[in-house]
């Protein structure tokens, strides 16, 4: 699982039957210091998440399948949370 941002959204008209009405969002990977870190990726949303929300993504298909409520679905990425804050202990 890791922490991103929303930064855009994606639409496609054609896709799987299986992400048949799912939104799909790009994400920002951010470190730990909460700046971009490696490449925007791909993600279903399971949350209701928009641009500028701080998520949590898991990227392990079949929990992203878990997430879209349709197991068999061809899926790497999905959104489960809407961060609200972020602590590191000292």
């Amino acid at each position: 699982m890791i922490l991103g941002e929303v930064t855009g959204s994606v639409v496609a008209t054609e896709k799987h039957y299986k992400l048949e009405g799912r939104k799909l969002l790009l994400v920002q990977p951010l470190g730990l210091d909460q700046r971009a870190k490696g490449e925007p990726i791909l993600a279903v949303d399971g949350v209701d998440a928009g641009e500028g929300d701080r998520v949590l993504v898991v990227l392990e298909g079949r929990s992203a399948a878990m997430v879209s409520g349709r197991p068999e679905s061809p899926l790497d990425a999905a959104v489960v949370a809407v961060v609200d804050h972020v602590e590191l202990a000292p």
